[in-house]
């Protein structure tokens, strides 16, 4: 298997021609954007859930958010109920 670095040379270099990104610039902002959407599902709720808590929403607000944000993830996990979700957050 390829090193994690050649695995997406040809979108770093799209990026370096259609951009003003540097080759390193571009496997940087590349390399961030797998990890984010590469999160766990129960570490995305549990960041979501914190992050949606400080900006003064409610769990009720929060999990319905968090449901339909899930789907949208680079790859979909299992549909959760809110309990569920709200599960992962307490336990």
């Amino acid at each position: 298997m390829p090193p994690a670095e050649h695995l997406h040379e040809d979108l770093v270099a799209h990026l370096t021609r259609t951009s003003s990104l540097s080759p390193g610039e571009a496997a940087r902002v590349v390399a961030d954007v797998l990890a984010y959407f590469g999160e766990p599902t129960e570490e995305f709720v549990r960041r979501r859930h914190a992050e949606l808590k400080a900006r003064g929403r409610t769990n009720e607000q929060i999990f319905s958010r968090i449901a339909a944000e899930l789907p949208l993830r680079r790859v979909a996990p299992a549909e959760l109920s809110l309990r569920q979700l709200r599960r992962i957050v307490y336990g």
